[in-house]
């Protein structure tokens, strides 16, 4: 296993982090984890070099924390440092706040949680917290030594994460970051402030949600044309490890072939280990996919709302996903759980998206196209 520097703590962790929001379930219902075998996937980690595991309190229904917690029994405990998330939209009141950490401490087994989180931060909640006192509590907690370094993780947009970033003396951050997402939530350009301001950055998400694992036939001709043997996924997770502003890249493994396939790109890891040829295939792969990208909306919403509630950012995006990420059925069973009212079939071609569309998309010509392609 590599290890790396985490900002500016005097700690050095894995390349590879356990993500446990996609631990191995049963009869494909998120909150019944499959106990024995997240904890022997999570054991077979630590044992072999893994000493970052990261958790929440919501992750598979509530459940994540107490497999986890019962996962580093037996003295696992002190072989990881041991991350988790405060649920903002769960706190209605500053009681709240001791409430969930006492809970978690409790489900975790554990008298202090190494790297606490305030989960998916925004601008509007991040407000929200300040209002409630949060950062006094979490400087209180820390000197009580129940949590050990403070974080926050995020999905919003890059001015939003930089005001975070200034607003408290946080140790690290957590953002969604990989080969495609360069420019998007915060982005490369979000890494690399947080980093120059002496924080760890844990990065989510690297595969982005799987999708970046099996690609389309032609995004895998262009990895094949590589004299180097990766996996898309292999390539993925080494792009990430070749940027020194990345402390950790976590993965959530859900079964063992995937943790033994990621141990060994960990190994295989390194700041500055890509050649240039590399890089420049990224680019290509990066390049191909927004090619895929059949409908060029970029959620800005100026069409929102509809009058007829059809949600048209969403829509948009299901659809490319499916084409861009090989992902058709996923697209179709989260269409099928959109409401019918929001659905493309509900567009009553009257345009009015039309006039405000920055990127003139011929919005109502598509809806029919997109409900054919989805609803089947």
């Amino acid at each position: 296993m590599q290890y790396r520097p985490f900002g500016k703590l005097d700690f050095k962790v894995s390349a590879l982090g356990f993500g446990a929001m996609r631990l191995p379930v049963l009869a494909s219902e998120s909150g019944k984890v499959d106990e024995p075998e997240a904890i022997r996937l999570l054991r077979y980690a630590i044992d072999n070099g893994v000493n970052y595991v990261d958790t929440a309190y919501g992750y598979h229904h509530g459940m994540s924390e107490r497999v986890v917690g019962r996962a580093l029994q037996d003295d696992y405990r002190s072989k990881v440092s041991l991350a988790t998330k405060m649920p903002h939209w769960h706190v209605k009141e500053s009681a709240d706040f001791d409430r969930l950490l006492n809970e978690q401490l409790e489900k975790l087994q554990t008298d202090h949680i190494d790297f606490y989180l305030l989960h998916s931060l925004g601008a509007a909640s991040w407000k929200a917290m300040c209002a409630l006192n949060v950062l006094p509590w979490l400087e209180k907690a820390r000197a009580s030594g129940c949590i050990r370094h403070l974080g926050f993780s995020f999905h919003e947009d890059l001015d939003a994460f930089k005001a975070i970033v200034d607003g408290f003396g946080w140790d690290f951050a957590q953002i969604q970051y990989n080969y495609i997402d360069i420019e998007n939530q915060a982005g490369t350009a979000g890494l690399k402030y947080a980093a120059e301001r002496g924080l760890g950055v844990v990065v989510m998400e690297p595969l982005l949600g799987g999708r970046l694992v099996n690609p389309p036939a032609a995004i895998q001709a262009i990895w094949d044309s590589s004299p180097i043997r990766r996996s898309p996924a292999d390539w993925a997770l080494q792009w990430l490890w070749n940027q020194p502003e990345v402390s950790v890249v976590l993965s959530g493994m859900s079964a063992m072939q995937q943790v033994v396939e990621n141990l060994a790109s960990a190994d295989a890891s390194g700041v500055n280990h890509l050649s240039a040829e590399d890089l420049a295939l990224v680019e290509r792969v990066r390049a191909h996919y927004k090619d895929l990208c059949q409908i060029p909306c970029t959620a800005c919403d100026y069409c929102q709302p509809c009058p007829n509630k059809v949600k048209i950012p969403h829509i948009f995006e299901l659809y490319n996903n499916a084409s861009m990420y090989n992902v058709l059925d996923e697209a179709r069973r989260e269409y099928a759980r959109m409401a019918m009212e929001e659905r493309a079939d509900m567009c009553l071609d009257c345009e009015e998206c039309e006039e405000k569309c920055p990127q003139h998309i011929p919005i109502s010509a598509w809806m029919p196209i997109i409900h054919a392609a989805l609803s089947e």
